[in-house]
């Protein structure tokens, strides 16, 4: 695997290392070791599928708190996303930032977002399929979340016609410095 960092401190784009012939190709998804390698937390509890019917769905922005911050290697496994991480750590030098990639079944490429980051997706194409690798089991009551369209964040987002649920449109505006939402 190869593993990019991003301007987020631990947030890193992870690509296959393909091994290809006439019958298509062969490549390592996840390894326990090469997570470690990279400082990465390699402990996997729980995966989970999203699929979105429609282009323009919007997915965010969640995370999960203390005692359950959990970190998430996000892949796109049909169709394609815009996917977006913000760096929520109070004591991170990107604080506040936040880093976008296209993620598709095409490019196969992986977004591993740390602990503490919240993370969204807005889909590229019609039935889209994302999975997740979690290092926490989901907890209701440590789940939280930031608008996406919080103008204290800036996000970018692709124009569309979007679907988004009201939960993820009802957060309140993010208070300012040193507030952890």
């Amino acid at each position: 695997m190869i593993f990019a960092p991003t301007a987020l401190p631990g947030a890193f784009v992870v690509e296959m290392e393909k091994r290809e012939d006439a019958r298509g190709f062969f490549a390592r998804s996840w390894c326990v070791r090469e997570f470690e390698e990279h400082g990465l937390n390699p402990r996997l509890v729980q995966c989970n599928v999203s699929f979105n019917r429609a282009k323009g769905t919007l997915r965010g922005m969640h995370y999960q708190v203390a005692p359950r911050e959990e970190a998430k290697l996000v892949r796109c496994t049909s169709g394609a996303i815009h996917d977006v991480i913000l760096d929520l750590r109070p004591d991170s030098p990107a604080y506040l930032r936040h880093f976008a990639v296209e993620l598709t079944a095409v490019n196969h490429r992986a977004l591993y977002v740390p602990e503490g980051c919240a993370h969204g997706f807005q889909t590229l194409a019609d039935d889209t399929e994302v999975f997740y690798q979690m290092s926490e089991f989901y907890s209701p009551e440590h789940a939280r979340g930031v608008r996406w369209d919080d103008p204290a964040f800036g996000l970018p987002w692709p124009q569309a016609e979007r679907i988004i649920v009201d939960r993820d449109r009802a957060y309140p505006d993010f208070a300012g410095p040193g507030r952890r939402p």
